[in-house]
């Protein structure tokens, strides 16, 4: 089996890429700079973090026009990087390209490091999102891709406590795009809550 797995440089997506390293399975890491702010510090990260754990290198594909035309708080600084993170057809932007990558490299599916979907906050992070989406593909690629979301019965405090285990460290899951994280947008406050022992992970 082959897996063509998105990576953000983040803590969902390098555990999830360690995992599928784990099955023995041929990856293909997929890196989407979608104009995001923290696009650059994101694939420093990613690189350094899928080399340590002998991941392939992943490939970095430039969509970031996407960013600068959608506006939310994650592509640019006008918008508030809290209250306006909701980036619309993120996700499934991902996947299209994830499902053509994996058509171009004969791969079986994709890999989307999607939480439990019982605290998602849009509408892209849900379990019915994910099968509408690979009913999509299937349809536009001729083909079924079947998109895996294996992290989906994990909570943020399990992603914590699984990168852990496995010295998965180094990310950079922080919206802000600065040195230090920000402490303030959806992602920083999701990692502390659940390393307080919180329940808003995703």
């Amino acid at each position: 089996m082959s897996v063509v797995t998105l990576v953000s440089g983040g803590l969902d997506s390098a555990l999830l890429a360690v995992m599928v390293k784990g099955q023995r399975v041929t990856q293909y890491p997929l890196f989407l700079d979608y104009g995001q702010r923290a696009s650059e510090r994101e694939w420093v990260a990613c690189r350094t973090v899928l080399r340590r754990h002998r991941v392939p290198t992943p490939t970095r594909l430039d969509i970031s026009g996407y960013g600068r035309l959608i506006k939310s708080g994650l592509t640019t600084r006008q918008a508030k990087l809290k209250e306006e993170a909701f980036l619309p057809g993120r996700n499934l932007v991902f996947l299209l390209f994830a499902a053509a990558y994996a058509v171009q490299k004969r791969a079986d599916a994709v890999g989307i490091g999607l939480l439990n979907d019982s605290t998602h906050l849009f509408p892209d992070q849900t379990a019915d999102f994910v099968q509408t989406a690979e009913h999509a593909i299937a349809v536009a690629m001729g083909k079924r891709i079947a998109v895996l979301t294996p992290m989906m019965v994990f909570s943020k405090a399990d992603v914590l406590e699984l990168a852990a285990q496995r010295r998965i460290t180094g990310t950079y899951s922080c919206h802000a795009g600065t040195k230090t994280p920000c402490g303030k947008c959806i992602s920083c406050l999701e990692i502390l809550s659940a390393s307080r022992g919180g329940k808003n992970g995703r």
